[in-house]
């Protein structure tokens, strides 16, 4: 990713969940007082989902918060926001979800040269004793710093 990019939210809970197999980057269509929301960077993918409708693509369980300021223009917090993706991209991920295992998930919101980005993730489902292994790679990489920490001293 290049650019002036800001991140707004991230979500650490797919990479914990999920393998990514690839990463792709989509505008989202959004109104007046949720872009000015997302700016005061208040913003949730942590339920968020992805899904292909008729052509089209959809995250679904985005939480933006309604702009403090925005009255009667605000919209729905959690209501569907299209992902604006080239033709030949959305029907190859739709291919790649239609393999077993696979979805789509969100792995970040950012603002690139003023314009809000959704990263997704073509993503595989990860099993508990996967979860299991990270976690002690985890682990034993943080004992391995704190004890090179300690020699260094």
């Amino acid at each position: 990713m290049s650019g002036n990019i800001k991140l707004i939210a991230n979500n650490k809970k797919a990479y914990h969940d999920f393998f990514i197999e690839e990463k792709y980057e989509a505008g989202v269509c959004l109104h007046g007082t949720e872009v000015k929301s997302l700016r005061m960077g208040k913003c949730s993918i942590k339920e968020a989902y992805v899904r292909i409708e008729k052509g089209e693509m959809f995250v679904y369980g985005m939480h933006i918060a309604p702009y403090e300021k925005g009255n009667i223009f605000n919209r729905d917090p959690l209501r569907p926001k299209k992902l604006l993706l080239h033709k030949r991209e959305i029907l190859k991920l739709e291919q790649g979800i239609q393999a077993k295992g696979y979805t789509l998930v969100p792995l970040q919101v950012y603002f690139k040269d003023s314009r809000a980005k959704v990263e997704i993730g073509l993503a595989k489902g990860k099993k508990l004793y996967d979860k299991r292994q990270d976690i002690a790679k985890k682990d034993a990489k943080r004992e391995m710093a704190r004890e090179l920490k300690e020699r260094n001293r």
